[in-house]
């Protein structure tokens, strides 16, 4: 190979080199394409978070669920809603989900996204999972060391929304800056 082809070759070289660059970061930017969820008819958006895994709901009363892995088989479970009750009668809802809770040791803060009232909870402690159809005398397994991040979306119009993480507490706790992310990320149509 004479000196002009080697020239040419590593001309080439140059000029492929920043193309084969440019596709890889089209694709790594491609994949980081943020999935939107509309809810109660699209009257309020949220950016669902990048580790939340897409799964079928376990029930017709919830429009989305996910999971987020953790080691091993333990997972954070994840539902969105639309529901009534009230906001408190659904707190305190929360709060008997765990066994030995008090009130007054469940975090919880309001704050206004928007024109959206938002409701966030957190409870930590014991929780009493529901194996089969709720109610009063319902089977339950009790899962230690376990978090619940609850918020509630109180609509302009009275709708609410509910949106549950629960989980390992170390597993939730990693979750908490992104749902807190997707809470003050929500916008209103």
């Amino acid at each position: 190979m004479n000196w002009k082809n080697l020239l040419a070759l590593a001309s080439l070289c140059i000029l492929v080199q920043p193309t084969v660059g440019q596709e890889k970061t089209e694709k790594k930017d491609a994949s980081a394409k943020v999935e939107m969820l509309e809810l109660a008819k699209g009257k309020v958006v949220l950016a669902k978070p990048e580790k939340w895994k897409t799964v079928p709901p376990k029930s017709q009363m919830i429009e989305h669920e996910f999971r987020v892995a953790g080691e091993g088989e333990n997972f954070a479970r994840i539902t969105i809603m639309q529901a009534s009750g009230g906001i408190q009668g659904n707190i305190d809802r929360w709060i008997g989900q765990f066994e030995s809770v008090k009130k007054e040791d469940t975090k919880v803060e309001k704050k206004d996204v928007e024109q959206t009232k938002v409701h966030m909870v957190e409870i930590t402690g014991t929780f009493k999972e529901s194996m089969g159809p709720g109610g009063p005398g319902a089977a339950t397994k009790k899962q230690e060391n376990y978090k619940m991040l609850g918020a509630i979306l109180e609509l302009k119009d009275g709708a609410l929304i509910f949106i549950k993480a629960t989980g390992p507490n170390e597993i939730v706790t990693g979750l908490r800056e992104g749902f807190v992310k997707m809470l003050d990320g929500l916008k209103n149509k």
